[in-house]
């Protein structure tokens, strides 16, 4: 190992379970998941409110997270090729020497899964007569551990690479190439973990902002993580090339404004 660099060559399957692989990052993913639940029913249980709707909940939100994320993928990423092969983005298959194969979803786009969440909650909320913005709030708590999980997920399928450092020190991503690059996953999920801390702290603090104030925040917050450590990453897709930004930072600024606005409407206290 070189001073200052660390070599990375971990295969992304855990294991083995017949046909199917078990990645690192599917387990990662379900553990932020997991986490994020137990975060909302936390929340639930200190407000003294019952957590049976919970479970509906969750589905509701797991449905839109894989939905909007898988979605998403398909449509700021590749659309050329999913409008052209329409059943692949729905389906975990893909037509290989004639014949469809399963192999797992091979994108998602936590844009579109902040999307799906978003539609998902205010289907749930209408559905229910649930009012939206303390429920945003609890789930806004939760998101950014769960964001976080899946960037590591990401450093372990040794995907989503930074740019080289052009130095004596990062991370050689081994399955990719012999150069030092910045570890851009781990940059995200040690943003994201600040800001989970950050973001509990104020929810427990003697303020007590309007309901919708935690989620413009977490928006805000977040995505202008995203958008800065985005300049530290190689583009995802090749028509990002020549871009003043990447996708990535485009699809964060509508995020970064819905959040300021919140921020701004819900910033008296109760």
């Amino acid at each position: 190992m070189q001073l200052g660099t660390i070599r990375w060559n971990v295969d992304p399957v855990l294991v083995q379970l017949g046909n199917f692989p078990l990645r690192y990052y599917s387990l990662l993913f379900g553990t932020g998941v997991a986490l994020g639940y137990i975060i909302v029913r936390r929340l639930y249980q200190r407000a003294g409110k019952s957590i049976e709707p919970l479970d509906m909940l969750a589905t509701y939100i797991i449905i839109g997270i894989i939905i909007g994320a898988r979605l998403g993928h398909c449509l700021f990423y590749e659309p050329t090729y999913y409008l052209q092969h329409p059943i692949e983005m729905i389906f975990p298959i893909q037509k290989i020497e004639g014949s469809y194969r399963f192999v797992a979803y091979s994108g998602l786009a936590s844009h579109g899964g902040g999307i799906g969440v978003l539609i998902a909650v205010l289907l749930y909320c209408k559905k229910y007569t649930v009012k939206v913005w303390p429920l945003l709030d609890k789930i806004a708590m939760a998101a950014p551990i769960t964001g976080a999980c899946i960037r590591v997920g990401n450093f372990m399928n040794s995907e989503i690479l930074g740019e080289p450092t052009g130095g004596r020190f990062g991370v050689i991503f081994e399955r990719v190439d012999q150069l030092p690059r910045h570890p851009a996953q781990l940059y995200e999920a040690f943003a994201y973990l600040f800001i989970f801390i950050l973001l509990s702290k104020l929810y427990r603090s003697k303020k007590q902002y309007q309901s919708g104030f935690i989620s413009g925040l977490m928006l805000t917050l977040l995505f202008t993580a995203r958008f800065l450590i985005e300049f530290s990453k190689i583009n995802q897709v090749q028509f990002e090339e020549g871009m003043l930004l990447n996708m990535g930072q485009y699809l964060s600024l509508p995020f970064i404004i819905l959040g300021i606005a919140l921020m701004y409407n819900k910033r008296s206290f109760r």
